[in-house]
């Protein structure tokens, strides 16, 4: 059976790159061969969702499980209705550094053997090329989401009533008490 897997390195932070990808009804906004997720049901860490994809002009559509496995960065997903006898994998993410190395991996078959040999390569490469429009569709939403927000300095605070709490630039600030020392400042 055939397996693509492809990676990419994300100028983000693990969590919030992680967290894009669980929310998958969001994927069409940056994704432009997806055109809909829609979430059938969820049970604690695992959906149901149905995708429509656009490969070259023909809608491809399909319902799969996705498993979250949230404390090791790692979503597995399997078909369970659809076209292709075979369509499973997973999402992995890994924190290189400052960076987060996303990893996405497809284990597909037709489940019709003529149809494999005759096609078979046309379709890798179309497996191949939608997993890094994925991929590259994710690092771009990322990084210019950074790009586009303020720097937030995030310093220790220490007041009379309150320690331990952080300041970080009065923005979504509750308390108007809380003030930086001067000597967390010279610091930050």
């Amino acid at each position: 059976m055939p397996y693509v897997e492809e990676k990419i390195l994300i100028n983000g932070d693990i969590a919030e790159v992680y967290a894009m990808a669980v929310d998958m009804e969001k994927f069409p906004e940056y994704m432009p061969d997806v055109e809909s997720v829609t979430v059938l049901s969820r049970d604690g860490d695992t959906t149901t969702t149905e995708w429509v994809t656009n490969v070259e002009g023909t809608p491809i559509i399909w319902t799969e499980i996705d498993e979250f496995d949230h404390a090791a960065h790692v979503i597995r997903y399997r078909l369970i209705e659809g076209d292709l006898d075979k369509f499973e994998g997973e999402w992995r993410f890994e924190r290189v550094g400052e960076q987060t190395r996303v990893t996405l991996g497809v284990d597909y078959d037709f489940g019709i053997p003529n149809l494999t040999e005759l096609i078979g390569p046309t379709l890798e490469v179309k497996v191949r090329e939608n997993s890094q429009m994925m991929l590259s569709a994710m690092k771009e939403h990322v990084e210019s989401r950074a790009e586009t927000e303020p720097a937030r300095a995030t310093i220790p605070m220490e007041t009379g009533r309150e320690a331990g709490r952080e300041y970080d630039g009065g923005v979504g600030c509750a308390d108007p008490y809380l003030v930086p020392s001067s000597q967390e400042i010279a610091k930050a």
